[in-house]
C-alpha cells in the first residue's frame, strides 16, 4: 500500500488553462463546433479524440475532473456525474439486464437501497441483501444469474467494514463484478488495490467538502467508462446524469485539500470516539479496537489518511437522540442535517432519515435502532473543547 498514495497521485498533476492559468479554464458550453463536418461525425462515432460535440457526451471541465479522481482511485478512467445516485443507477444499469441478479450488503446507503430493493425489479433485476461481512452467507447468495457483488467500504449508517480483498477472491471465483461504493474512506482505502472492479463515490461529501455541491463518479477500466458513454447503448449517456462544468471545476478545486481535510475529520473522529467509549456510550468506529472489523479495516486503509470522519452512538431511544441532537445544534456543535464530510459535524437519526427507506423491522435486524445518531465529524481545531461541550450535553440531558 505505500507505493500507491492517492494524494500523490492528485498532486502530481497539472493543468493549465487556455490562458495560462493555474487553474484549468471552466468550458462554459452545452455545444461545441467543428470545422468539418466529417469530425462531427466521427465524433458522433467516437472517434475523434480531443474533440467535443454536445455537453452530455463529455466536456473539458469534466474530462479534468475524471482523469483527477481516475488518478486518486488508480483506475484508467472516469465518468462524473450530476449525483452520487447519478453514478449508482447507470453503473448497475449498464452491468444488469432482465434476469439479471445482484448480491449487495444490507446496509448501504437508503437511495440505494430503495433502487435495488423497489426500482431495479421494475426492469427484471433482483437483489438478494447480506450481511456483508459474513463472506460464507455472501457466497451462498450468489446464483447463476448474479452479475455484481455491491457493498460499501464503510456501511452507511452501521459502519460495518467491507473484506474487499475477501470480497473480490468470491467475485472473481464466480465471474462477477465487485462494485464498491467507498464514498465515507477516499484517500482512506483504495478498493481498486485491493480487487475491486469498480469505485463509486458522491463527489456530494468528503471530496467536495464544502456542501455546496452534488456529484457522483464512476472509477472503472476505459472499457466500462467507454460502455456506459456509449451513445447507442451507454447507460450514463441515455439516462443523461450529466454533471455542470462549474461544479466541476468547483469540486476540483477542492480535490486539491482532500487529503489535509480527511487528516483531520480522521484524526477529530478517533479522540472522540475513544472519549466517549470511556466514558460508557455505545460508540462504534472503525478506529477502536472494540470494532469487530477494527484488525480488518486496520489492514486495509492507508495509515496517514486514518480510519475516517464517520462515527455512531447509540442514546437508547429516538427522543433522547433528537432531544440531544437538537441541544448540540443550539451550542453550534454542529448541525442537525443529512450528508457528510461538511467543515462542521454534522449528526442526524438514520433510522429516520438517510436509511427511512429500508422498512423498520429490516432496520431492527441489521441492528439499527432508533436511539442511533449518526456522526460526520467536522474540522474542529480543538477538539478537546468540541469533546468537553458535547459532554455537556450529554450530561444536561441525562445520556451520561
Amino acid at each position: 500500500m505505500s507505493q500507491f498514495n492517492p494524494a500523490d497521485k492528485i498532486q502530481d498533476l497539472q493543468y493549465f488553462g487556455e490562458f495560462g492559468g493555474v487553474n484549468p479554464s471552466i468550458s462554459d458550453s452545452s455545444t461545441y463546433t467543428f470545422l468539418s463536418a466529417k469530425t462531427m461525425f466521427d465524433t458522433f462515432e467516437g472517434n475523434a479524440e480531443g474533440c467535443y460535440l454536445y455537453s452530455r457526451h463529455s466536456s473539458p471541465s469534466n474530462l479534468y475532473l475524471d482523469k483527477a479522481l481516475a488518478e486518486m482511485e488508480g483506475t484508467e478512467s472516469a465518468n462524473v456525474a450530476a449525483s452520487g445516485m447519478g453514478a449508482i443507477t447507470p453503473t448497475l444499469l449498464q452491468l444488469c439486464g432482465n434476469g439479471d441478479h445482484v448480491v449487495s450488503s444490507r446496509t448501504i446507503y437508503g437511495g440505494t437501497y430503495a433502487f435495488l430493493k423497489n426500482f431495479a425489479p421494475r426492469m427484471g433485476v433482483n437483489t438478494t441483501f447480506v450481511d456483508i461481512t459474513k463472506l460464507d452467507i455472501v457466497e451462498a447468495a450468489i446464483t447463476p444469474n448474479t452479475k455484481v457483488l455491491y457493498c460499501e467500504t464503510v456501511s452507511n449508517p452501521l459502519l460495518e467494514v467491507a473484506n474487499l480483498a475477501e470480497l473480490s477472491k468470491i467475485a472473481k471465483k464466480h465471474n462477477i463484478k465487485l462494485v464498491v461504493d467507498n464514498t465515507f474512506s477516499p484517500l482512506s482505502v483504495s478498493p481498486i488495490k485491493l480487487g475491486a472492479d469498480i469505485v463509486l463515490h458522491s463527489l456530494t461529501k468528503y471530496i467536495n467538502g464544502s456542501s455546496d455541491t452534488v456529484g457522483g463518479v464512476v472509477c472503472a477500466s476505459q472499457e466500462f467508462i467507454n460502455s456506459l458513454k456509449d451513445v447507442n447503448s451507454g447507460a450514463s449517456m441515455l439516462l443523461g446524469p450529466t454533471m455542470d462544468s462549474m461544479r466541476s471545476a468547483s469540486v476540483m478545486k477542492n480535490l486539491r485539500t482532500l487529503h489535509l481535510r480527511i487528516k483531520q475529520h480522521s484524526n477529530n473522529a478517533m479522540y472522540l470516539s475513544k472519549k466517549f467509549e470511556q466514558d460508557g456510550l455505545k460508540v462504534v468506529y472503525p478506529g477502536l479496537e472494540s470494532h469487530p472489523s477494527h484488525e480488518v479495516y486496520k489492514n486495509m486503509i492507508n495509515p496517514e489518511y486514518g480510519f475516517g470522519g464517520m462515527m455512531t452512538v447509540d442514546v437508547g431511544s429516538l427522543d433522547k437522540a433528537n432531544a440531544l441532537m437538537e441541544l448540540m445544534q443550539e451550542k453550534n456543535l454542529g448541525y442537525l442535517a443529512v450528508s457528510l464530510g461538511f467543515y462542521k459535524t454534522l449528526f442526524s437519526a438514520p433510522g429516520t432519515s438517510t436509511s427511512s427507506e429500508i422498512p423498520e423491522d429490516e432496520q431492527k435486524e441489521m441492528g439499527l435502532s432508533d436511539g442511533l445518531i449518526r456522526f460526520s465529524i467536522g474540522l474542529d481545531n480543538n477538539i478537546e473543547r468540541t469533546y468537553e461541550m458535547m459532554k455537556d450535553c450529554m450530561k444536561e440531558l441525562n445520556v451520561l
